[in-house]
């Protein structure tokens, strides 16, 4: 399991083999059964982690009492409420796991700690942030520019396993749709998964 997180920070940030050890030592294996949180709305955001195996949902309910899922995480990606963890502001939303999951955590001392230890941190750092924001920036685009049919094309081209593995009830919020235009769109599909 320690591979993926091996692999994710040489692929996505570079960082060199001989690194990789004492980067990983600041991290500790967490569980979360299926339906368990990871982090809750008004909390404080004390720890960031890297998914290795299984599914989260970052959701929050809007004033109509509605949950709205802002992202589904999958193996690879780390979490957290950024501004939580950085600036000491409540969560805006919910982690939940939508599976059981393996987790590789490391808490906000650590975090700060690792930066004294590993010069090269701050450059990892940069890089995450601008990760982010990349990500985040593709997704203001894609819901700003692109039709409902396209917004469902782009994004099961991406994770078509989530169509099996989600309610699509989120997959429809997290894109930007209700339950029944995101039925209809589906229900067109050539390459629909039952």
């Amino acid at each position: 399991m320690q591979n993926e997180f091996s692999t994710t920070l040489q692929t996505w940030f570079g960082i060199q083999p001989n690194l990789i050890d004492e980067i990983t030592a600041y991290f500790k294996p967490l569980h979360l059964k299926k339906e368990d949180f990871f982090l809750r709305t008004d909390q404080y955001a004390n720890r960031m982690a890297f998914l290795q195996s299984g599914i989260l949902r970052e959701y929050f309910t809007d004033d109509k009492g509605r949950e709205i899922t802002k992202w589904i995480a999958t193996p690879g990606y780390f979490i957290t409420d950024i501004a939580s963890f950085l600036f000491q502001q409540p969560a805006r939303c919910h982690w939940q796991a939508l599976t059981d999951c393996e987790l590789l955590t490391i808490s906000k001392d650590d975090y700060r700690r690792i930066g004294k230890h590993i010069p090269e941190w701050a450059e990892l750092e940069k890089l995450f942030m601008a990760k982010c924001f990349t990500m985040l920036e593709s997704r203001i685009v894609a819901h700003l520019s692109l039709t409902s049919e396209e917004r469902y094309q782009l994004f099961f081209n991406q994770s078509p396993q989530l169509f099996n593995q989600v309610p699509l009830q989120y997959i429809a919020s997290l894109l930007g749709m209700t339950p029944e235009t995101f039925s209809r769109i589906r229900k067109k599909q050539p390459h629909r998964i039952s």
